[in-house]
Parts: structure tokens; C-alpha cells; sequence
């Protein structure tokens, strides 16, 4: 006789472990919205009506189950289309709402009894139609007609009938009313996290494609400076290897600093380090700055242009010798100007993507910024910022 695997009890507490996390990781069950199946329960209030009629307690028992008949199909009808905007305020709805009130008001006053329920269901499907600040009239006429119909059919029991009309159209109305709030909310809130998720992205691949090119630019030139130093001056080429290795080590700084989304641009180090790659390149830097001192923010946003400016001043600028940098600030705004004395080929992309990117980002914090070939010759950026510049959550765009 073969003996039963019992392994699998030694196994379940892992497995029932295992079930639970995964039930907690994928987070609470969430039901779906609700729908017109939701109202149809309530039929049963009729029952009495019904019973009344299948045992001839009721008079012109043929013109009674028509009127149930006629009543049910309609609030089936309004039930399913309320629970949709469009179909909920279409005039056809409407129609068969007041169609429904008219069969419920001629039931109850040929037969009072039982049939006076069917003003709560017209009430139920009144709220579930009607929504704001309409549906509160709606319901105190209906109660208002239904407790005197009920007073004259049925006498004390008028009050609860008249109550319960009321209550039944508001509490729908409320509920209805509050699950599509929250399924807006949830809504929203989905479409935000899917907005942060893109602004986080955007700002990445900016960011590295900035830091990247502008570094990569800048170890290509004193690459070169090198090989051209060595033959004749070894003691130079070794001082631009080791510019070369600054600069690469600053740039694993920054990247590590992009990735976690900690990074702001600094206008005196990115000064200092289009100093470096303009001489390197072979090009004269002429910084000029006057003016009070900057708001973090605005020297953030200026580092970003001088390095976007001088970087395609770099890799575009033929035949330039020097690169003018001047930083004028007023107590109001801080003006940035680089120019280059170049044939005007650093700015064959001035709509490219950094400084697209870097336009969009100043008009947003309240400035502006304009690129295009200098009067004399050569390239021109020209930036305007107010002192106190907007905070910002997107990083600037990538160099052209």
C-alpha cells in the first residue's frame, strides 16, 4: 500500500505566508462601480401589490398588472441608465422618470394599500436620476403628493409614506453622489502619480543627457589638448590628463546627484568650469559679473544656461577665439549674455532641445531667454531672470 505524501503540511504555513504577502503587496480589493443591478432589489417592495393582484383583492385586476407591468419596466429602464452622465441626463430618462410618477400616482389612487410603496421606489429612482441641488424640491413634492394621496386612501399612515419617499430619494441621491466623488478622486489621483512619474522621467533624462554632453564635450578637448602637448611639453599634457580626471570625477558627483533628484546648478561652478573648457578648447574666456547676490534658485537656473551656452560654444563655435560671459544683476533682475566671436556655427541648433528646454524652463520661473546669431558675427544667448526666481521641479533640457 502506498504511503500518502504528507509533505504538503509541513509546507503550508509558508504557502499561507506566501498568499498573505502577496494579498497585502497587490493592496485592498477594490469593488467596481456601481450599477443599475444596485436598485433592483428594491422591486421587492411591490410584492404586496403583486400578491394583492394574484389573488383578486384588487379591482380591474387587468388595468392593475398593466400599471405593474408598466411601472417595473420603467424603473428597470431608469435604474440602468442613471449610473451614466450622458444616459442619466438625456430628455428619455427624464421622460421615463415622469412617466414613472404618473403610474405611480394613479396606482395609489385607485388602489391605496400596498401600491402606495411604489411612491418610496419612485422616490429611490427620483435620487438616483437627479443629482445637486435639484433633487431636494423634487423629493419634498414628491413626499408632499404621496403623504396626501396616502392621508386620503389610508389615513395615519400617510406620515410614514411621506417620510419615506423623502428619505429613499435622498439617501440614493447621496450615495450615488459620493461614489462618483470618489471614483473622480481615485481618477485624479491616478493621473497625478502618472503625471509625477513622466515630470520624474523628463527630468532624468535631461538631466543626464545635460551632464553627459557637457562633460563629454569638455574630455574630448583637453583629450586632444594632450595628445597635441605631448610631444613638446609633457609636463602640460599631464596637467590636462589631470583636468581630465577632475572633470570626470565631478561628473560621477552629478550624475549620482541627478539620479536622486538632489541636483541644483551653481552659476559661480559653472563659471569656473566654462573657464576650464574654453581654454582647453583653445578659446579665450571674458567673465564679467557685477550686481548684488544671487537667490539660489536664479543661480541654479543661470549655471544651467552658461553651461548649455558655452558648452555649444565648444562643440560648434568654428573658428572662435574668445567666448564673452557677463552676469549684470539689479535688484529686480539678473541679466546672462554669452557671445562668442566665432563664424555663428555654435548656434546651427537654436531651437534644439537644451535650449528649447532651458526657454521653457526660464518663461516658467518668470524669465526669458533668446538665442541667435550676434550682430557682429558669431553666436548670442541671451538670458533674463527676476531676482527671486520661481521654484521649479523640472530640470532644463539636454544640450543640443
Amino acid at each position: 500500500m502506498p504511503l500518502i505524501d504528507k509533505s504538503w503540511k509541513a509546507d503550508w504555513p509558508a504557502r499561507r505566508a506566501e498568499w498573505r504577502a502577496a494579498k497585502r503587496a497587490s493592496g485592498p480589493e477594490q469593488l467596481g462601480p456601481p450599477n443599475g443591478f444596485a436598485l433592483l432589489p428594491w422591486l421587492l417592495m411591490g410584492m404586496g401589490a403583486f400578491s394583492h393582484l394574484f389573488q383578486g383583492k384588487t379591482d380591474n385586476p387587468w388595468i392593475g398588472g398593466a400599471s405593474l407591468l408598466a411601472f417595473n419596466s420603467l424603473y428597470i429602464y431608469v435604474s440602468f441608465r442613471a449610473f451614466d452622465k450622458r444616459s442619466r441626463e438625456s430628455r428619455s430618462t427624464r421622460y421615463a422618470l415622469a412617466g414613472l410618477g404618473l403610474i405611480t400616482g394613479f396606482m395609489s389612487v385607485m388602489y391605496g394599500g400596498p401600491w402606495l410603496l411604489f411612491w418610496m421606489l419612485l422616490g429611490l429612482a427620483t435620487g438616483a436620476v437627479l443629482r445637486g441641488p435639484r433633487v431636494g424640491p423634487v423629493l419634498l413634492v414628491l413626499a408632499v403628493c404621496a403623504g396626501a394621496i396616502a392621508a386620503w386612501k389610508d389615513g395615519w399612515s400617510a406620515v410614514n409614506i411621506a417620510y419615506g419617499t423623502l428619505i429613499s430619494g435622498l439617501v440614493t441621491s447621496a450615495i450615488l453622489t459620493l461614489s462618483e466623488t470618489v471614483k473622480e478622486l481615485r481618477s485624479t489621483r491616478q493621473e497625478l502619480a502618472r503625471t509625477a512619474v513622466e515630470k520624474e522621467r523628463l527630468r532624468f533624462s535631461r538631466d543626464l543627457h545635460d551632464l553627459l554632453g557637457h562633460t563629454l564635450s569638455v574630455i574630448v578637448v583637453k583629450s586632444e589638448a594632450a595628445r597635441r602637448l605631448a610631444p613638446r611639453d609633457m609636463d602640460a599634457a599631464l596637467a590636462q590628463v589631470s583636468d581630465i580626471e577632475s572633470v570626470g570625477r565631478q561628473a560621477l558627483t552629478e550624475i549620482r546627484e541627478a539620479v536622486t533628484g538632489y541636483r541644483e546648478g551653481s552659476l559661480t561652478t559653472e563659471l569656473d568650469g566654462a573657464r576650464s573648457a574654453l581654454a582647453a578648447a583653445g578659446i579665450e574666456p571674458v567673465v564679467r559679473q557685477s550686481g548684488p547676490p544671487l537667490e539660489p534658485q536664479a543661480e541654479a537656473l543661470l549655471g544651467w544656461v552658461v553651461r548649455e551656452a558655452v558648452t555649444n560654444v565648444v562643440r560648434h563655435g568654428q573658428g572662435a577665439a574668445r567666448c564673452t560671459i557677463a552676469v549684470e544683476g539689479t535688484a529686480e533682475r539678473v541679466r546672462l549674455k554669452v557671445s562668442d566671436d566665432g563664424r555663428g556655427a555654435a548656434g546651427v541648433t537654436p531651437g534644439g532641445n537644451g535650449l528649447k528646454g532651458l526657454t521653457e524652463r526660464l518663461a516658467t520661473a518668470g524669465g526669458s531667454l533668446t538665442a541667435g546669431p550676434g550682430p557682429r558675427g558669431g553666436f548670442v544667448v541671451r538670458a533674463e531672470l527676476p531676482v527671486e526666481a520661481r521654484e521649479l521641479t523640472a530640470s532644463p533640457g539636454s544640450p543640443s
